[in-house]
């Protein structure tokens, strides 16, 4: 589900206290302040507000100071009532937004309190010191969106600290890009990377009870799919590692996880896809072939769609129709298929787990949806990010793309994309592409977040 953010709210300004100018108005617009708050919290921003209009350098200590040690506030929203003297507030809120928490500087359009006056000095004030923040001007609905975008991605990078990636085995199917250095994950996002042997989740398995295997029928397998799988030993194998995983991952705590897949889980026991699909369905970021840029994308689509996150091999691309066929390895959160039911399949790659397994048979659902990948450039993180459309093609081009693909019974993605396609295949980062249902408000939304992260944004 979409992140929801919460923000301090501190209104600044030096003619306060129902002070009035030479025409006998109030110098701050309290009709619009409480405008500002109303929109702000439609978009489904808590707000945390301070009690005093702030002018001078105590009040803005202890405003900032109480949001500072409130773990749960993710930044703080500067609302511009009239001019200020920007000395007696930049030195809190540059404390403040060294604690790793957004500023953003805020006020309505119009003359009264030379609100924009204020709003200019400060900001002005953060650019001198080189500290990072936004500021916007206005009350329309377009404005109250860029607020609510930069409050979800101080949320996202507030979340994203102090989080932990559990991973289970090494490098799948030799995917270098998408391995990771434990102390840059740290050093730039505040994430752990905590290992597990495969066995841990082998052993969990085996000691699922048959009434929770039940239980997964009845509450994961009934609501979402057209029947039931085969009773056999790959179901009930498939099942078992989604219990497994499920446990240990509750048990450890994990934020989210990586897994090798094949070789390794996949050979020994069943596929990792159904799995992996119930995981993505619950709204757990996972990734397959311990792929951990791919598992930072999902994270970060995850906390903004109110859907399920998808993920897939960006397998063909038409350049003459502009569009692109996205196939997963058999996992898909079964609630995307559309508009007919999931189906189930057996995995069909011996070359790619030996011991079978359950997969998904899915087309997903038409919708605008965002792209993104995170990866590295020499090193460096970076994120490409698009948009694109989700659709079905007519039963005989349907039929026929699912069956040039080799692959008919994984789940299919067919998505038209307005972009440079030799540039795309010059700079994506990686064999995944990863889209979640959305528009505006998760593109801006990842958009600040990289701002935020000082992380290079590759827009197709």
């Amino acid at each position: 589900m979409m992140i929801r953010p919460k923000m301090g709210f501190v209104v600044f300004g030096v003619h306060k206290d129902g002070l009035e100018d030479p025409m006998g108005v109030k110098f701050i617009n309290d009709e619009l302040i409480e405008q500002g708050k109303s929109a702000i919290k439609a978009k489904g921003v808590d707000l945390v507000e301070n009690d005093i209009v702030v002018a001078y350098k105590k009040e803005a200590k202890a405003a900032l100071a109480k949001l500072k040690h409130d773990d749960s506030v993710d930044g703080v929203i500067l609302y511009s009532g009239t001019w200020v003297w920007a000395s007696e507030i930049v030195a809190a809120v540059r404390d403040f937004e060294r604690c790793g928490k957004g500023v953003i500087i805020w006020t309505a359009p119009g003359s009264q309190g030379w609100r924009l006056v204020g709003t200019l000095a400060l900001g002005a004030s953060f650019k001198e010191i080189g500290m990072k923040y936004r500021s916007v001007y206005g009350l329309d609905d377009e404005t109250v969106e860029k607020v609510a975008c930069f409050s979800r991605a101080c949320a996202l990078r507030n979340k994203l600290n102090l989080s932990t990636v559990g991973a289970f085995g090494g490098r799948g199917m030799g995917l270098t890009c998408g391995v990771a250095d434990p102390s840059q994950w740290m050093k730039k996002f505040g994430v752990d990377i905590d290992s597990r042997d495969s066995m841990a989740i082998l052993k969990a398995a085996d000691e699922a009870t048959l009434e929770e295997i039940e239980e997964v029928k009845e509450t994961l397998i009934k609501p979402y799919f057209e029947e039931l799988p085969p009773d056999d030993v790959c179901t009930e194998r498939s099942i078992r590692l989604y219990l497994g995983l499920k446990k240990v991952i509750e048990e450890e705590d994990f934020d989210m996880y990586v897994i090798q897949s094949f070789p390794g889980v996949a050979d020994m026991y069943a596929a990792s896809c159904f799995a992996q699909s119930m995981m993505l369905q619950k709204g757990i970021p996972t990734a397959t072939l311990c792929d951990y840029n791919n598992v930072m994308t999902v994270f970060l689509l995850s906390n903004l769609s109110n859907d399920p996150v998808y993920y897939g091999d960006f397998q063909c691309i038409d350049k003459e129709k502009k569009e692109v066929k996205v196939i997963g390895d058999g996992a898909c959160a079964p609630s995307l298929s559309g508009p007919m039911k999931a189906k189930f399949a057996h995995h069909g790659l011996p070359t790619e787990g030996e011991a079978g397994g359950l997969s998904v048979e899915a087309v997903l659902k038409p919708g605008k949806v965002v792209m993104a990948r995170v990866g590295r450039d020499n090193g460096e993180f970076e994120v490409i990010l698009h948009r694109g459309t989700v659709y079905t093609p007519d039963p005989e081009e349907l039929e026929r793309q699912r069956k040039i693909s080799g692959m008919w019974f994984w789940p299919h993605a067919f998505i038209k994309m307005d972009v440079d396609y030799d540039l795309g295949v010059q700079i994506w980062n990686g064999e995944y592409i990863t889209l979640a249902y959305g528009d505006t408000e998760i593109y801006d939304t990842i958009k600040e977040f990289c701002y935020l992260m000082d992380i290079r944004l590759i827009e197709m």
